[in-house]
């Protein structure tokens, strides 16, 4: 029995590796491109305007989540209509918002730009490439809610060839565009917003050939009904709330080491790639969690249920201890390989504790977070998040060094109160798990 849920847990969690890792890959590239193009300006323009861009998706990453959950849950119930209309409202609303997105870009790229405090120099250029690749919109956030529909369905590898594919679609076209067509910096906005509606193309053509025949749409009439539509704007909301708090303490942290100068600027984005690396390996695990809780969940089936907590629990405290191992052992070199600038390093060195705790204080809100998806309790992720946050706020801003009045926080201070907000959250959703997983033993056995 170990041994196969052990290999499911393989099978699913390194597609979704892969796909993480891809992630910078394609913003390396970009950056490459803008970088030959005899201007430094063009480099911070791709940074800005893709920071614009990703506020918006990671508000939106709802739609994946959510679709995850929802989908594993009818996937285990054997209940294929209930499949079709997650698959269904969760791509017609992401189209919906897409096109929201669209109808109010102007407002929201001076929104943004206010919010990131872009120089003179590169808003205008961050500008041109926010309204070209915002027209890419609706197709990214479409797909977005495929991956995690494929994900509910027990299906990791479909998404990391979507994600891949894109990927390799945006650097050749980005390529093309500047240096064959002379499109100059436009070009690089122009392969991107192709890119991501050949994804979405390649996204339903994968899942139409995944169902093999059967009906990949529900009816339009199925899609309005009651109580099960309820339940998945419910879910939703309250992800995207969470999303909203999630994301406000990143961009805090960011607002807050630029204005303590550029060293420390440089030096929390060097030291946020540990936090990133780390990440890409847990929310492949977390994806996992989301797919099979839901999955046990819908089925009906208690005793594989918590069998799949505990294992992947503890192959997350092995990947804690690996990567504690990693980074107490060579932070050094990685930093190195990060960056060649002397005083960043120098600065690195007067913090580098902080990068040992990551992956111990971190690992619980990765993996708990994706039980809750799984289980769908998003109420509790939610009231969770937002504590967390406040705690965050609480010591960013009122802190021993500021009182009696509110000023900014120390480096070693934003530190604590971001690995404070992780720690809590996952200590927050752990301490419920046991509760939560005996409401839904106690439901079972009820009906």
């Amino acid at each position: 029995m170990a041994e196969k849920i052990n290999r499911t847990i393989i099978r699913l969690t390194f597609p979704s590796i892969l796909t993480n890792i891809t992630v910078p890959v394609l913003g390396l590239c970009d950056t490459g491109i803008a970088g030959h193009l005899g201007d430094g300006r063009y480099i911070g323009a791709i940074s800005i305007g893709a920071m614009m861009l990703n506020v918006l998706f990671w508000l939106c990453g709802f739609l994946r989540m959510g679709t995850t959950g929802l989908t594993a849950q009818a996937y285990g119930a054997g209940d294929d209509d209930g499949v079709r209309r997650v698959f269904t409202r969760s791509f017609f609303l992401a189209v919906v918002i897409g096109a929201l997105i669209l109808i109010c870009c102007i407002p929201l790229c001076h929104l943004l730009l206010l919010i990131i405090g872009a120089e003179d120099s590169v808003r205008q250029l961050a500008s041109t490439y926010f309204f070209i690749c915002i027209f890419g919109t609706p197709a990214q956030l479409a797909t977005m809610s495929i991956s995690g529909w494929f994900l509910g369905m027990q299906n990791t590898v479909r998404p990391m060839i979507v994600a891949i594919s894109t990927n390799i679609i945006n650097i050749a076209l980005s390529f093309l565009a500047v240096f064959y067509f002379d499109l100059g910096f436009a070009g690089v906005a122009y392969g991107t917003l192709t890119a991501n509606w050949c994804g979405l193309i390649l996204a339903l053509l994968l899942a139409k050939q995944f169902v093999s025949g059967s009906r990949l749409w529900a009816p339009f009439s199925d899609i309005f009904k009651g109580g099960t539509l309820r339940r998945f704007f419910s879910v939703n909301s309250d992800l995207f709330f969470r999303s909203a708090c999630v994301m406000g303490v990143s961009l805090t942290v960011t607002a807050l080491g630029a204005r303590l100068g550029w060293l420390t600027l440089g030096t929390n984005a060097v030291m946020m790639q540990f936090f990133i690396l780390f990440s890409y390996f847990m929310d492949g695990f977390a994806f996992t969690g989301e797919a099979l809780t839901g999955k046990y969940l819908g089925s009906g089936n208690d005793v594989m249920l918590r069998r799949s907590v505990k294992y992947l629990i503890l192959w997350s405290i092995g990947m804690a201890v690996t990567f504690l191992a990693i980074y107490t052992v060579g932070w050094r070199a990685l930093v190195n390989l990060l960056t060649d600038v002397e005083a960043v390093r120098q600065n690195v060195e007067i913090y580098h504790y902080w990068l040992i705790l990551i992956p111990p204080v971190t690992v619980s809100a990765f993996i708990f977070d994706g039980f809750f998806i799984g289980l769908t309790a998003t109420r509790r992720m939610l009231f969770v998040t937002m504590s967390a946050a406040s705690v965050f706020f609480l010591i960013a801003f009122v802190h021993p060094d500021s009182l009696p009045h509110v000023s900014l926080p120390t480096n070693d201070t934003l530190w604590l109160a971001f690995l404070c907000d992780l720690f809590l959250r996952g200590v927050l959703l752990a301490v419920q798990m046991p509760s939560l997983l005996r409401k839904h033993s106690i439901n079972k056995q009820l009906q």
